[in-house]
């Protein structure tokens, strides 16, 4: 009696493989999982923060451009209701605790002249502009002790709590940019690769003209267009300079797929255009689209910094990485310029580095004939 056969190997889809042959290219994994850290950094925000006001400057000498590892001990106080009323929200620095929001002044205890384990004299706040009254006798509060592990800037801001921070505003003009890019790109290069014709010669010449100017230069010319300035501008900004390049690929894959049997038999049994396109022809492009996208949000993050390196970005005293990067520049000369130039710059060619590094992956993963052995 013969043997009975082996049984058959389950039946994967193709995405299976795709997704084991992503997991075992190590530089890809981690690529993967920076993001997915810088992405939870994002999204936690202001909760995992050593100072929860990154944006609030300090106003004491003695706090700004400090190395790393500065510990200070705070005295705080509730801030009075007429300062609350009056005070820019900037400048007051608030805590955080089961849903409320109570306002405290903090300083350093070097900063005032303590009187006592009760009670010291401290300086009233006044409205820009104006003189402080005299020092007043005030019960003290709390002593909280700080250690700014990456320093301080040239405001007195803790370092490390604005360049998690700014993980926020990277990722997030980068998944602004490449949305924006990504629908504009396959709408027009769907349009240019199925129909063909007078369309196609019209939509390529519009895409030649844009990608004939340098990116840097549409986004400044699209900002100044705008005649604003700040984070929604740079998204916009950076992702109508990105959809080129997706719509050439897609044009140029439809080009190839409209001819296909599949694409025929839709034809003949009536399918609309719309469905055809949308539901038969674009999810075959699946994976040179998600190596596209890895690869704009990486252009879109370097754009945002370059951006605001030259002020025409996120404007201060947002914790753009570009911007502090521009900060640290000014400072060169002194001794806190370095770290406050090579933090951010190191932050901005991390992040950059993950997105092409999962890029490459994921375009491995999907043509495996591609890979470099």
């Amino acid at each position: 009696m013969l043997p009975a056969p082996p049984p058959a190997p389950a039946a994967r889809p193709p995405g299976y493989y795709v997704r084991q042959r992503l997991w075992q290219n190590r530089p890809a994994v981690f690529g993967l999982v920076f993001i997915a850290l810088c992405a939870l950094v994002s999204v936690l925000g202001y909760w995992i923060l050593p100072d929860n006001s990154p944006n609030a400057s300090h106003g004491f000498v003695a706090l700004q451009k400090q190395g790393p590892g500065l510990t200070v001990d705070f005295l705080r106080r509730p801030l009075p209701d007429s300062a609350l009323a009056g005070r820019p929200s900037n400048n007051i620095f608030r805590t955080w605790w089961r849903g409320r929001e109570p306002a405290y002044e903090e300083a350093p205890i070097s900063a005032y002249q303590a009187q006592g384990p009760d009670s010291a004299l401290v300086r009233p706040w006044a409205e820009p502009g104006t003189a402080p009254g005299p020092p007043q006798r005030v019960a003290a509060g709390p002593r909280v002790v700080r250690t700014y592990w990456l320093g301080t800037d040239k405001a007195g801001r803790d370092e490390l709590s604005r360049l998690l921070l700014g993980t926020r505003i990277s990722l997030g003009i980068g998944l602004v940019a490449v949305l924006i890019s990504m629908a504009l790109g396959m709408a027009v290069g769907a349009l240019a690769g199925y129909f063909g014709g007078w369309l196609d010669s019209v939509l390529l010449g519009l895409m030649t003209v844009v990608w004939s100017i340098p990116g840097i230069m549409l986004v400044i010319a699209i900002s100044l267009a705008l005649d604003s300035k700040g984070v929604w501008v740079s998204f916009v900004a950076v992702g109508l300079t990105m959809w080129v390049d997706v719509a050439r690929v897609v044009r140029g894959q439809l080009l190839s797929l409209r001819s296909a049997t599949f694409v025929e038999a839709g034809r003949v049994l009536g399918l609309p255009t719309s469905r055809l396109i949308a539901r038969h022809l674009l999810p075959n492009l699946r994976g040179p689209l998600l190596v596209l996208a890895t690869s704009n949000f990486a252009a879109a993050i370097l754009l945002e910094a370059g951006l605001s390196f030259l002020g025409l970005g996120v404007q201060p005293p947002a914790p753009s990485w570009g911007l502090m990067v521009k900060e640290g520049y000014d400072l060169l000369g002194t001794q806190a310029g370095l770290w406050l130039t090579v933090l951010p710059g190191a932050a901005i060619s991390l992040l950059v580095l993950s997105f092409n590094l999962l890029g490459n992956g994921l375009r491995d993963a999907y043509d495996p004939k591609t890979a470099v052995r």
